[in-house]
């Protein structure tokens, strides 16, 4: 049977069950990463399963995002990823080696292999052809210990790319096309396929670019073949053993398809405050801008580097605007140094940030109040730049560097008929001294973990009781994001391995008295709009609400990654039967669930305060069912044995 390349890789992955899309699936995992901002929690999950050593190919650990040390709480928690890298037989990348999914990209990845990535942009090593999926830090856990990853088949669409993309217009301009089309919401369910002769045209770092904001699209991941302009990028990191060619039979079929004209493709811009709110430049052109910032793990690379030093070359950055660039990862930056690109943007007045996530997470560089910043990342939800009312837009660096010479937004095609010209190079500088190697399985059992006092124990794990009492804590709308439940930032992320601490700022951007509510009744229910928990796949948007009592949430629908979280950690995930029944329930109203029916696929929702039985549904299964009954997946992987 002709296959697409998703289906040949789960197909050679696959450990139990079908590929009959939506039906639950579980495959093998080659690899894992995890960032510091979830990593730590992974690790003391890894640690409560008491396996030895991790299972997997290759595992990595990386630090990128809580760099900044203003107090102890950051380097403690470094000092702890470290020893645990060491006793558990993972490689550990140092800080300032650069961003997770930039380095595994470069030094990692491998086609026809897959990667769980306790970050939600891990898809972004689905540029060389990986089935590269993110999850919370407990799915990357398991995976460690030798546990295969459960989701849900996904529905292949293939995107069928034809022509070739004008100057200054760049992969960045693709995948926004993309969210304009399908929205946030438009990939949920899915894997997005890339094929078609424009593929060809496209080098890998522009491929990540697009596969790294699949994330936004909702989907599970992305992927484009393993070619020979795959081979070419391997090669030329000294990597061409792991180079495998991968791509989709002729006659593979696909449940949707959706054609872009490379050629007819125009700057675009993502207004403020969603991926998907995507408008081609021209719309916005003459807007002033007063920030740009160059990097993340969207736009970091080297070609992009160069892109905006070229276009930066001999000129001086408007007076209004303050640009910063941060490279994404010790080989671009030492590269871009030798060759004199990050001279020619010191010298137009860019300031260096260092190789990590920074302003993506709201890690520094906040903008001024009510200004408007344009940033080459993946996300610009409200308050995540660390300022609530900065209005943030997406852009691709071409448009980023214009904005920054002149001003306002400015198409860059303006900037010349001649778009510059960044060839990949023959071969990048590779030297992975800032990547520790795992010790030997004897040396490694010596080893002591360093724990600061910011680490604390995780919560405890309580099974499900038969009924589920409580009030509503909060109700919110559609497209409520990890962000606002758990939200990020260098004030709350140190607190990420003291689950205690982190409680008192759940839904903080929202509603700053929930922890008090929440623990004064006792703990209760949260209710959802459509498309809740989408956007980081940060595992602390569950676990802290489970910590202060949430024991179920009921929304219109949910975001994958969140949803797995959810159940992994013991809440009870449902949605409305009747969507309109969201009207039928306020904050403070009592309700009560009868959970005995579990196995079944409706329960009865009964909200006490209004006399009202509401129908709701879950999307639980076989184990999943298992997971919510003994409190979360620690829980049944201690009674499983």
């Amino acid at each position: 049977m002709a296959m697409n390349i998703t289906q040949k890789i789960i197909k050679k992955h696959l450990v139990s069950e079908n590929m009959t899309a939506g039906e639950k699936i579980a495959i093998k995992m080659d690899q894992t990463l995890t960032q510091d901002a979830t990593g730590t929690m992974a690790y003391l999950q890894f640690e409560a399963l008491g396996v030895p050593r991790v299972k997997t190919k290759l595992s990595v650990s990386y630090v990128d995002h809580n760099t900044l040390q203003t107090d102890f709480m950051n380097m403690d928690d470094h000092r702890f990823l470290q020893s645990i890298a060491a006793k558990y037989g993972l490689y550990f990348s140092r800080p300032g080696n650069g961003i997770c999914h930039q380095v595994h990209l470069e030094r990692f990845g491998a086609p026809g292999q897959t990667l769980l990535g306790s970050d939600s942009h891990t898809p972004t090593c689905g540029g060389v052809g990986m089935i590269a999926i993110g999850a919370g830090g407990l799915d990357v856990a398991l995976a460690m210990g030798g546990d295969p990853f459960y989701f849900s088949m996904p529905k292949v669409v293939l995107v069928k790319l034809t022509g070739k993309l004008q100057p200054w217009v760049s992969a960045k301009d693709i995948i926004l096309e993309l969210l304009r089309r399908l929205t946030v919401k438009g990939g949920v369910g899915k894997v997005i396929e890339y094929g078609g002769l424009g593929v060809k045209t496209l080098s890998v770092p522009e491929r990540a670019t697009i596969t790294n904001m699949g994330a936004e699209l909702g989907a599970t991941t992305s992927i484009f073949p393993s070619d020979e302009v795959t081979k070419a990028f391997l090669k030329a990191q000294k990597r061409e053993k792991s180079w495998t060619r991968l791509e989709a039979d002729p006659n593979a079929a696909y449940d949707e398809v959706v054609e872009l004209d490379l050629s007819k493709i125009e700057p675009m811009v993502a207004k403020p405050h969603s991926p998907d709110n995507v408008v081609p430049l021209k719309e916005l052109e003459g807007t002033p801008v007063q920030q740009v910032a160059i990097g993340s793990c969207t736009n970091s690379s080297y070609r992009d580097m160069m892109t905006v030093a070229a276009a930066l070359k001999g000129k001086t950055v408007h007076p209004d605007v303050s640009l910063v660039i941060a490279p994404g990862s010790k080989q671009v930056l030492e590269m871009i140094t030798k060759n004199g690109g990050l001279a020619s943007m010191i010298a137009a007045g860019a300031r260096v940030l260092e190789s990590a996530c920074g302003p993506c997470i709201g890690m520094g560089q906040a903008p001024s109040t009510k200004s408007i910043s344009l940033r080459t990342f993946n996300r610009n939800f409200e308050g995540r730049s660390g300022t609530k009312d900065a209005q943030v837009y997406l852009v691709s660096p071409e448009v980023a560097a214009a904005a920054a010479l002149k001003g306002v937004i400015t198409d860059p095609r303006k900037l010349g008929k001649k778009s510059p010209n960044i060839k990949m190079p023959n071969t990048f500088i590779v030297d992975d001294n800032m990547v520790i190697s795992p010790l030997p399985p004897k040396k490694a059992a010596t080893v002591e973990i360093v724990r600061g006092p910011n680490i604390k124990p995780l919560p405890e794990f309580k099974p499900l009781p038969n009924v589920l009492q409580g009030k509503i804590i909060i109700k919110v709308g559609d497209n409520i994001t990890t962000d606002h439940i758990m939200p990020a930032g260098a004030k709350i992320l140190p607190l990420r391995s003291n689950i205690p601490a982190m409680a008192e700022h759940v839904f903080s951007p929202i509603d700053p008295a929930f922890p008090k509510r929440a623990k004064e009744m006792g703990g209760g229910f949260v209710i959802g709009g459509a498309n809740y928990g989408q956007g980081s796949s940060r595992e602390h948007a569950a676990l802290a609400p489970m910590y202060l009592g949430v024991k179920a949430v009921v929304t219109k629908s949910f975001a994958r990654i969140h949803l797995a979280n959810l159940i992994n950690f013991g809440i009870l995930p449902l949605t409305f039967a009747n969507e309109g029944d969201y009207n039928n329930v306020e904050q403070g109203d009592d309700l009560e669930l009868d959970v005995t029916g579990l196995d079944g696929k409706s329960l009865i929702l009964k909200n006490k305060t209004k006399g009202v039985d509401l129908e709701v549904k879950h999307p639980l299964v076989g184990r999943d069912i298992d997971i919510i009954k003994a409190g979360g997946s620690l829980g049944y992987v201690k009674t499983r044995g």
